[in-house]
């Protein structure tokens, strides 16, 4: 038995990992494709090697702190959303307990359990934590899930800081004849990697998440690169 509760105990933590895990692929993800979009377009643009380091540099933070500023503000109103609701969910077990019982006891039934056994359950979990019980089974809000905007946006910044700091590297090292190329190639592996990271916590096929992300990421590098091109044609 201990070795069962044991095992239960370490997969609900893979999973909770599974989940940062996802985040954090994804704003690497972005920031090795912004950056190194826009590192090609001021390249093709052949303005100075200066130029090129200090707009990297300029995307990085931005970017950081452009992902940082949406996902807190957007996992704070999911936040505030899910306050509000807890808020009329306590509301409505205080005005009408025995009501939000029943409630309860139908959501069990949908689930596949019978009226006696639905009724016992919800009656223990009412007894127990009322609130939670309906958050949980309700409303789908547990302790797992709720937002953490702060957590949210650190995580999303320091993962597009690092996805970001790929390319802008490779303009530090790379020889100047050889940087447009470089850029490319390391920004397309790595993202390539990255794809398939993504698609295997997810239990896609790793193939189709590889051959997706280089796709899109390729268009994107394509079109700031001919935009560069061509203002640096006009200048």
């Amino acid at each position: 038995m201990s070795h069962v509760l044991s095992k239960r105990h370490s997969e609900r933590h893979r999973i909770d990992a599974i989940g940062w895990l996802r985040a954090a692929v994804l704003g690497a993800n972005d920031g090795i494709v912004s950056t190194a979009s826009l590192l090609l377009g001021v390249t093709a643009a052949q303005i100075a090697h200066e130029s090129i380091v200090l707009t990297g540099i300029a995307g990085l933070v931005a970017g950081a702190m452009s992902m940082a500023t949406g996902e807190y503000v957007s996992v704070h109103s999911q936040a505030d959303g899910e306050k509000a609701a807890l808020e009329q969910e306590r509301a409505e077990i205080d005005s009408d307990f025995h009501g939000e019982q029943r409630e309860l006891t139908a959501i069990y039934m949908r689930r596949g359990l019978d009226h006696q056994m639905a009724s016992l359950v919800a009656e223990k979990l009412m007894a127990h934590d009322a609130l939670g019980a309906h958050a949980r089974d309700e409303l789908g809000i547990s302790e797992m899930t709720m937002a953490n905007p702060l957590q949210a946006a650190l995580v999303s910044a320091l993962s597009f800081a690092v996805g970001a700091a790929l390319p802008l590297g490779v303009v530090l090292l790379a020889p100047a004849a050889m940087l447009m190329p470089a850029i490319v190639i390391s920004a397309l592996c790595s993202l390539a990697f990255l794809g398939g990271v993504a698609a295997k916590t997810a239990g896609a096929k790793i193939s189709d998440g590889v051959i997706r992300v280089t796709f899109w990421s390729s268009l994107a590098m394509t079109a700031t690169t001919g935009i560069g091109s061509l203002f640096g044609a006009v200048i």
